[in-house]
């Protein structure tokens, strides 16, 4: 390699490297990622104290990491690169074929006891049925779907102390669309079988699928797994809406005070996160009433974010469907199951969410 083409070399890299950062300092600064659904960071202030610990530097790190030009496009070329290489786990995703599942890692064991007794004590409050049902996510009912030798913590311990036959119900369809290809969530067909295995459960007449007309609701939704995998080359999914709204009114409690909303709230499928168009999203307090079955039963969910798509189900079989979020409402959950005349409670929760869940706690304040 002669000089003059060593100088070349060198000249166009530096260039390239001073119009990487002239293009960072002429676009503006983005507050989110909707491709990866998170805030990114921004500029940070200087201090003498920030410099001195660290917390400067590593800052203006994460910034121009962050707010890098045409940041989504360099991480799905990255994911892509990885892919034709051979990878098939990114950030705890498993890439299997056109459908993302995420690894479950092995929690810890002292928190899903603590958690189980926590369940059993509340039980113990009341004379009317509380039951505890447990939802396993896609890498287990569909662990055959995931690259050989994939590590994935075995759920079949915490679906025995499930109350509800979640698992039987998913594995017997584990061939239809049940789970959402680029999201962690039951897809509203995976919502309909598993309201079926609550009824069921409870003696209670089951739904028939020849009774919905699913309207498609974005057929462009990406899910979380898609966001944090960074493998932004699948296609997107389809989203569904089974029940009806007629008859049924949704009061939500977002900001401490109800008020009327609907049970599909359309404003979200504009948005990253069309998944929150059920019920509205995470909230601590949410009401289903049906005016059909006036003088029907209370049911009361302690809840994660599966319930939202399941919730307008069991609202075709019960009068109120009260949902309660423990990350939100710290109040008592005995003393409201009291005050609202509720019949029974199901603590439900996705496997993932129950083995890392540290506010279940509150069932016994």
């Amino acid at each position: 390699m002669t000089k003059a083409y060593s100088r070349f070399i060198t000249v166009v890299f530096s260039l390239f490297l001073g119009g990487l950062l002239l293009w960072h300092i002429v676009l503006p600064d983005r507050d989110r990622s909707e491709t990866e659904n998170r805030t990114l960071a921004q500029l940070p202030q200087y201090s003498w104290s920030a410099l001195k610990d660290g917390s400067f530097t590593k800052a203006v790190e994460d910034y121009f990491v962050d707010q890098f030009p045409l940041r989504d496009s360099w991480t799905g070329l990255k994911a892509r690169a990885e892919q034709l290489i051979g990878k098939t786990r990114f950030k705890g995703v498993y890439l299997c074929g056109d459908t993302l599942i995420a690894q479950l890692e092995t929690p810890d064991e002292a928190q899903v006891q603590k958690n189980l007794n926590y369940v059993q004590r509340f039980k113990e409050l009341f004379d009317i049925p509380v039951q505890i049902g447990v939802i396993p996510s896609a890498a287990e009912i569909w662990k055959e779907k995931l690259p050989a030798g994939a590590e994935s913590w075995d759920q079949r311990d915490l679906l025995a102390q499930s109350e509800i036959d979640f698992e039987g119900i998913l594995a017997a369809h584990k061939d239809e669309p049940i789970y959402y290809r680029t999201d962690h969530h039951w897809t509203s067909l995976g919502a309909f079988y598993g309201a079926n295995a609550i009824l069921e459960n409870w003696g209670m007449e089951l739904l028939l699928r020849e009774d919905f007309t699913p309207e498609i609701a974005s057929d462009s939704f990406y899910g979380t797994l898609y966001s944090t995998s960074g493998i932004h080359f699948l296609k997107p999914d389809t989203m569904e809406y089974w029940v009806k709204e007629e008859g049924k009114t949704l009061t939500s409690w977002k900001n401490g005070q109800g008020v009327q909303a609907p049970l599909y709230d359309r404003s979200y499928l504009e948005a990253k996160d069309k998944y929150s168009s059920f019920l509205g999203g995470n909230q601590p307090l949410a009401v289903i009433r049906n005016e059909q079955l006036e003088g029907g039963e209370k049911l009361l969910l302690i809840r994660d974010s599966y319930s939202d798509a399941l919730a307008p189900f069991l609202a075709e079989r019960f009068a109120e469907v009260h949902l309660m979020d423990l990350r939100y409402y710290h109040m008592s959950a005995a003393q409201y199951v009291e005050e609202n005349d509720i019949d029974r409670v199901l603590v439900l929760y996705s496997a993932q969410n129950f083995i890392t869940e540290k506010n279940v706690v509150f069932l016994t304040q």
